[in-house]
């Protein structure tokens, strides 16, 4: 079984009121009189708000959303008379069907909602598959990535799990560390990889304050950890270990009657 994992940005706060009501009135209804019968869930989360030193690692600051698919759902959105006046605006996405397979993401902007398809299981289990839910609080940092323009998958994988993982592992702070390999989609996107903290302390002790070594690859677009270009070939969000909604349980009365 697969999820298609989208990862969105709004341009402005200013924005989540509206765009907040579109999605609860309108979007999911909508998404579930043609989607329910190919899920076996569909999740969202609210993305937590990220501190400033999260800024420069491509954060994303509205929701993570997950349609966990019994069969592959068709790629495109819903009925454009349905999004709200600006969407595309809102969302980065101007000038673009919504929902568009190509990327234009860029560190001064736009940033566009990055979707990923994974298996529902990770693809490799780097650490902590012993831990408990009870054990620590969870601190989720979802991080999307595609290799730069120019360097082959296999050498990207390479770098990646022959290199880079055994260095994460090595945060101070890391409690949690698995990834998934994308699946053969129009979505650009190479991994989708979770790395978990016990809180915004944790992250920041790992990731700023007293990070590991890092061997930085031959090809790197960006000198710093994860040497990936934020908001170009890498972007990331906080969410929590518990889903802000459950879609088909929230619309099961509106489910049954289409």
């Amino acid at each position: 079984m697969n999820k298609r994992v989208l990862i969105l940005n709004i341009t402005s706060m200013n924005e989540l009121p509206l765009m907040e009501r579109w999605l609860l009135r309108d979007h999911i209804a909508e998404n579930l009189g043609r989607t329910a019968p190919f899920l076996s869930r569909y999740l969202s989360y609210m993305v937590v708000p990220a501190p400033p030193e999260a800024i420069p690692y491509g954060n994303y600051n509205w929701r993570v959303t997950e349609l966990w698919m019994r069969e592959p759902l068709p790629i495109g959105g819903t009925l454009k008379a349905m999004f709200p006046l600006g969407y595309d605006r809102i969302v980065g996405q101007e000038g673009k069907p919504p929902y568009a397979t190509e990327w234009d993401g860029r560190p001064e902007g736009p940033h566009p909602p990055a979707i990923c398809i994974v298996p529902v299981r990770p693809t490799e289990d780097f650490l902590g598959a012993e831990l408990r839910l009870t054990d620590k609080t969870i601190l989720r940092w979802l991080i999307a990535f595609k290799y730069p323009q120019g360097v082959s998958v296999d050498e990207g994988e390479d770098w990646f799990l022959n290199v880079h993982s055994k260095e994460v592992i090595q945060q101070p702070g890391l409690t949690r560390y698995i990834s998934h390999r994308t699946v053969e989609s129009p979505f650009p996107w190479h991994r989708l990889t979770e790395q978990w903290y016990e809180n915004f302390d944790g992250w920041r002790k790992s990731v700023i304050d007293s990070p590991p070594s890092y061997e930085k690859p031959p090809w790197a677009k960006h000198k710093r950890y994860p040497f990936l270009e934020p908001y170009s070939d890498f972007v990331s969000t906080f969410i929590l270990e518990r889903p802000t909604n459950d879609f088909l349980t929230d619309y099961h009365g509106y489910i049954s009657a289409v």
